[in-house]
């Protein structure tokens, strides 16, 4: 005998499975990196092309990208408490059409012991002037001084960690190796960087 109860019931519990998984994926689309004690993981991913945005995740949770409505054209930044992890600030610096000054700001008031994450998105590099290179070349990156127009780049350094971060891509704008027409392939990082010691 045909029941509506032994129909609904599973297709009720599938639904609400599928439900809760998309909610899952809305709400942290991040992938999970387990690190040892001691240490925070990070995400990092350039934006694709001028289309997709630039995703910033640190200790699996999303702090920076189209979910949080928070990321933009240019240079995109997160700070951190290098030794809680607490999220200071986030913001975009257009280096298009903005001014760099804002970002050379945020540079100077990061404290040090701060962890910095930085990825492009669309262009990163019209506007950035040698003052704002050598901050981020004292955050311990090595790509900002020949990072160009339209070329995509993940970083992750350290305010007075006085050395050379392991934690950079970048992938330049050339035409003939560009997987979007003018613009390079999304660079995604992850790993996981130790607390600050102090």
């Amino acid at each position: 005998m045909f029941s509506p109860g032994s129909v609904l019931g599973p297709l009720l519990f599938t639904a609400y499975v599928l439900l809760f998984c998309n909610n899952l994926i809305a709400v942290n689309p991040c992938p999970t990196t387990i690190c040892p004690d001691g240490q925070f993981s990070f995400f990092l991913q350039s934006g694709g092309a001028n289309v997709i945005p630039p995703k910033i995740c640190f200790r699996n949770q999303l702090v920076l990208g189209r979910a949080k409505k928070n990321s933009g054209v240019g240079i995109n930044a997160a700070i951190f408490n290098g030794e809680t992890g607490e999220l200071i600030e986030t913001g975009n610096y257009d280096m298009w059409a903005g001014e760099v000054k804002p970002l050379t700001d945020l540079l100077k008031r990061t404290k040090t012991g701060s962890i910095v994450l930085m990825a492009s998105y669309d262009e990163p590099a019209s506007k950035l002037d040698e003052e704002a290179r050598k901050l981020i070349l004292e955050l311990g990156s090595s790509s900002v001084k020949t990072l160009g127009f339209r070329d995509n780049w993940v970083f992750v350094g350290g305010k007075g960690a006085n050395v050379q971060s392991p934690f950079e891509k970048i992938i330049k704008n050339e035409q003939p190796k560009n997987k979007y027409d003018g613009w390079p392939e999304v660079i995604d990082l992850s790993g996981c960087i130790p607390k600050y010691l102090g």
